[in-house]
């Protein structure tokens, strides 16, 4: 089931996919566990690690303008103060006064439409329907779906507001939104926005700081306050001068950094699209005023073929930029970098023109000199900042997805695989013994010790050599090395390639380095000295 741009991978399926072979488990699942928060198994954090390996190297060792950092995650509280977070790092939220939960004030809308007390409201109001039928609705679903909504602990009120509006505006359909309004609306019958989960009243929207803060010192009365980083990028800046110092670079050049951030957020969700714990990937780029622009677009252009570089569908990525009024306070300009995920287009990635303002509020509360020497005008100038930042998570679970591939069993056997780029995927080499046959273990053990020095790989000899290699094939596994009885005669293995299912037959002292090939690219049919071709070649 190849991907299409309606997004034909059912989430559930990959999720189930993703505990049952050890790539994602809920955390702390055996207390019940802890809403949107996640571990990540055996496979899962190869597969992260892969992904952080790749951007480090495409981003800092590949390149002579870029360094590296690895800033703490408790910093002065007054870098807080600085950067703006503790007076507006807020989203605004409101609360159900009947079940309590949270909701996001900007996400409530969408979120009511998606729910399954609308969504089967919609259905039962289809085509020429009348109160009746919204008050039959009332009384059958709408009691199981949303239990604390107007229209349903208050029917005949409710749909009496109705009416009037209906003849106030002379029989002109209402909205969407001054629809619901009037659903949910109050006794008195002034509009109210219900909850997307039970339908009960929500709360006007309230301010919420989104950091989350801890104390240091044995005694939490007289502790320090301090947060817990909202994002990597101040351990950047505040460490600008030192940088600067020590590696003596010129402008422009960057810093990047991968680490933990943590955000409180509201309404969590989407497996580990949008969690309060999470890993970022972070460049802090400074160049000179008046090339801001042109390094903007330099690095969008280098993260999205970053993407496309490792394997991701460009009919799957697309840029937008924001809109004057999404502007971030410190921002200039900015572009999203967004995937098509199974629940629609969302946010992978964002380039912003941060301009000068974070060295500038640095400078003035610390009162330390953040200038850099211009040679060519011998001015000392203040650098904007271009920024590229992500988290490890949302490119992780697009990687998954894109991956993801149900074959037509009408076609053949139906497999799921998991068609990751060789740098990303998290086995390499997998090393499958015929059998368990005692005669057979030796060799397919001594294959698999020379061979795990130089790749991560896995040995497998527990039920039948097809199972196994569905197994491999639904981890990602690039490549599978058979050891069979023949082997013990002609001391030759087989290699099977994931997506073609092709094999062939070359000298055990070839491996190493045919393996090394076919992971940097080497087409699989050419062939090692001594090689053949074994299954799925036309000869």
């Amino acid at each position: 089931m190849k991907r299409t741009m309606s997004g034909t991978v059912d989430m559930d399926k990959l999720v189930s996919l993703c505990k049952r072979r050890g790539f994602i488990f809920p955390s702390s699942e055996i207390y019940g566990g802890l809403a949107s928060t996640y571990d990540y198994g055996p496979l899962g954090v190869e597969l992260k690690n892969n992904i952080k390996r790749a951007w480090w190297k495409a981003v800092v060792q590949e390149r002579d303008d870029m360094v590296g950092l690895d800033a703490a995650i408790l910093m002065h509280p007054q870098t807080w103060v600085a950067s703006g977070h503790v007076a507006g790092f807020t989203d605004p939220f409101s609360v159900c006064q009947a079940c309590g939960r949270y909701f996001r004030a900007d996400h409530v809308w969408e979120l009511i439409w998606e729910s399954p007390w609308w969504q089967s409201l919609l259905k039962a109001m289809k085509g020429e329907k009348t109160g009746v039928d919204m008050l039959n609705w009332a009384r059958t679903e709408g009691t199981k779906l949303a239990p604390n909504l107007a229209l349903v602990t208050r029917p005949e009120v409710t749909l009496s507001w109705l009416a009037d509006l209906h003849t106030t505006f002379k029989g002109v359909d209402l909205d969407f939104q001054n629809f619901v309004g009037r659903i949910g609306a109050k006794a008195d019958g002034r509009v109210a926005v219900p909850c997307p989960v039970c339908g009960g009243e929500l709360s006007e929207p309230e301010p919420s700081n989104l950091m989350l803060e801890t104390f240091l010192g044995p005694v939490r009365a007289t502790g320090e306050r301090v947060y817990l980083r909202p994002e990597t990028a101040q351990g950047i800046f505040v460490n600008f001068a030192n940088v600067l110092t020590s590696t003596r670079k010129k402008l422009p050049f960057g810093i990047a950094q991968i680490g933990k951030a943590f955000r409180n957020e509201i309404t969590p969700g989407n497996f580990i699209f949008r969690t309060r714990e999470f890993e970022m990937m972070e460049i802090e780029y400074f160049v000179k005023p008046g090339t801001d622009e042109e390094w903007l677009q330099r690095w969008i252009e280098d993260s999205f073929n970053w993407y496309l570089s490792l394997g991701i569908a460009r009919e799957h990525l697309r840029l937008r930029q924001h809109a004057k009024d999404e502007l971030a306070h410190y921002a200039r300009d900015c572009y999203d970098i967004e995937y098509l995920f199974p629940f629609g287009w969302s946010e992978l990635e964002g380039i912003a023109n941060r301009t000068d303002f974070d060295l500038k509020q640095h400078a003035q509360h610390s009162g330390k000199d953040l200038t850099v020497f211009d040679e060519e005008t011998g001015q000392h100038i203040i650098p904007y900042v271009i920024e590229p930042s992500m988290g490890v998570d949302r490119p992780l679970l697009a990687f998954l997805v894109d991956a993801y591939d149900e074959e037509d069993p009408s076609q053949g056997e139906g497999r799921v695989v998991l068609r990751f780029h060789y740098d990303l995927a998290p086995i390499k080499v997998a090393i499958l013994p015929l059998s368990r046959n005692e005669a057979l273990v030796p060799t397919a053990k001594d294959v698999y010790a020379q061979l795990r020095k130089h790749f991560m790989t896995q040995y497998d000899d527990a039920q039948s050599i097809g199972r196994r290699y569905r197994r491999q094939d639904e981890i990602g596994t690039p490549f599978c090395v058979t050891v069979d009885f023949q082997s013990l005669e002609d001391k030759q293995a087989t290699i099977r390639e994931r997506d073609s299912m092709r094999q062939i037959r070359l000298p055990i002292s070839e491996l190493k380095a045919t393996l090394q090939a076919k992971l940097e690219g080497e087409p699989f049919e050419v062939l090692p000295p001594g090689g053949t071709y074994w299954l799925g070649f036309e000869v």
